[in-house]
């Protein structure tokens, strides 16, 4: 069997699981994070397998792969789709580490990853490594997650300080449930805590090297075809996740129209209203504009690292730009979709209205707001730097 072939079989199973995982989306909400079975079905899938290199018994799949994973299993449940987008980012950025951390953690071929990327820890240098203290909050899949990358601060003898990435397991951090939120609750983006934990100095990497991919000696540095740069491969994601839903929630819009009328008017077809007609189309419209500005982001950061390259910094500022205008198309769709969906929609029994506040949730993340990217991107367009190193 080709790799292709496998990951082909990867998305035939994830799509025969979307019903279940659709099914589990309401329990998400209620337990505050993703349930078990949804987990085990996507890991029986071989999502967790797709960012593991082959070498440790991976599929070691390109982005393009990923991204139309985390599309579909979004459409099924947003919360799930925003912690495989967080998972699979994670199992990358462990590839940014020497080669026998990698080989400790993608022992077995298939992780989950969790992200902690505010540097709300300190580092304490010790013999061998260091002693890690610190609280992460909005750690989202950390519930089933077996290792955490965490963002912290190296505290140096001679007063100086540095920001690197602490690869933790995560059985030696414990987890605060202090996550009551209204949107994506699902995520289980609780607080993790670690206390006193040894953090070998092989699982450290600067925070700025693992940006832009130069953490010094591993195996695969300067590979072709997966040098994307870490925000550019988690925005790709973060369209595709934001694209999904919306996909989803059009279809729950479709699926709840049929035989209603509009209350209070003669109108007893919703679907003969010129009104709806038009803004069904225009959230549809938005969908696959959003969906293919994304794929040519995508196509972008793939012909860039097949060269052996990767994106320019003018590229990375497009990539976000554009990634998150791809996104807020797909929360205006559902906007829309909702507004057309009458008082009903409120219920918390109609899964439409979990995906509208999922969605208007997860466009509110730091890195992920449309005017904060499109002003990155207009920078350099207009012959500025871009005005970050988040790139």
């Amino acid at each position: 069997m080709t790799d292709r072939q496998e990951t082909a079989e990867v998305l035939d199973l994830v799509r025969a699981a979307v019903p279940v995982i659709a099914a589990h989306g309401a329990e998400a909400e209620e337990r505050g994070q993703v349930p078990r079975e949804t987990v085990r079905l996507l890991d029986q899938a071989g999502v967790f397998r797709m960012a593991v290199p082959e070498r440790f018994g991976g599929l070691g799949r390109p982005l393009a792969e990923h991204a139309e994973v985390v599309s579909e299993v979004a459409s099924a449940c947003p919360s799930s789709g925003w912690n495989m987008t967080i998972w699979l980012t994670g199992a990358v950025m462990a590839g940014l580490y020497p080669d026998e951390t990698q080989k400790e953690v993608f022992d077995g071929g298939s992780v989950r990853v969790s992200l902690g990327f505010a540097p709300t820890g300190r580092l304490r240098p010790v013999d061998g490594g260091y002693v890690l203290d610190g609280r992460w909050s909005y750690n989202s899949g950390c519930h089933h997650a077996d290792w955490n990358c965490l963002a912290s601060v190296v505290e140096h003898e001679d007063g100086g300080e540095e920001e690197v990435f602490a690869l933790v397991p995560m059985r030696e951090l414990s987890i605060v449930d202090d996550w009551d939120v209204s949107a994506g609750r699902g995520t289980g983006s609780a607080t993790t805590v670690a206390e006193k934990v040894f953090v070998p100095l092989r699982r450290t990497v600067s925070y700025g090297g693992a940006t832009v991919g130069e953490t010094g000696e591993r195996w695969n540095a300067g590979i072709p075809g997966r040098e994307y740069g870490l925000v550019s491969f988690i925005m790709a994601l973060y369209a595709s996740m934001a694209t999904g839903i919306a996909r989803g929630a059009y279809q729950h819009f479709l699926e709840r129209i049929p035989g209603r009328g509009i209350t209070y008017t003669s109108w007893e077809d919703q679907r003969q209203h010129p009104l709806t007609q038009q803004q069904v189309a225009a959230a549809a419209n938005r969908i696959e504009a959003g969906a293919a500005l994304n794929g040519r982001v995508i196509a972008l950061l793939q012909e860039r690292t097949d060269a052996g390259g990767a994106p320019t910094n003018a590229e990375k500022a497009r990539v976000r730009g554009q990634t998150a205008f791809a996104a807020e198309m797909a929360k205006e769709a559902v906007e829309l979709l909702y507004a057309l969906s009458g008082a009903s929609v409120i219920k918390r029994s109609v899964p439409f209205q979990r995906y509208h506040r999922d969605i208007l949730g997860f466009t509110l993340h730091a890195l992920a707001q449309v005017h904060t990217n499109l002003e990155v991107q207009g920078r350099v367009l207009l012959g500025l730097d871009p005005g970050t190193e988040i790139l």
